[in-house]
């Protein structure tokens, strides 16, 4: 995957919901996040269904930020639309390490449309599309 500048998502702690960015090539992006003992979607032991959404929305973000930092643009803010097809297999726990890959699958307008899947130890356990607006 190509090298990338560092990418700064807006999200501040506690909602931070990922750690780094493996790699970005093309239209997908790469990321790993390590759920913790005081994540706020952590429910007795096991990171939430929240939580994934919103793994898979900021590493959408990142790799949306990516371009733009590369266009020499100022990162835009984005809100999630819809999610479609969202299937869960598996919740992690406290202390696995996520990699979550999102691929844009259509540009239009103000509005993108990503593919997210999580994986954990090769296991695929969860996976949805995201339509994500962002401001003009």
């Amino acid at each position: 995957m190509a090298s990338f500048k560092e990418i700064n998502i807006p999200q501040k702690p506690p909602m931070v919901m990922v750690d780094r960015i493996i790699g970005i090539s093309g239209k997908k992006t790469v990321t790993t996040f390590l759920i913790r003992d005081d994540n706020v979607f952590l429910e007795d032991g096991f990171f939430r269904e929240p939580g994934l959404i919103e793994n898979i929305a900021q590493s959408a973000a990142a790799g949306i930020a990516s371009v733009t930092l590369n266009a020499d643009e100022e990162p835009k803010t984005g809100f999630i639309g819809a999610i479609r097809e969202l299937k869960i297999f598996k919740l992690p726990k406290s202390g696995d390490e996520i990699r979550t890959t999102v691929t844009v699958t259509h540009e239009i307008l103000n509005a993108t449309v990503v593919a997210g899947q999580i994986i954990l130890h090769d296991e695929l356990i969860a996976e949805c599309e995201l339509r994500i607006f962002l401001e003009k």
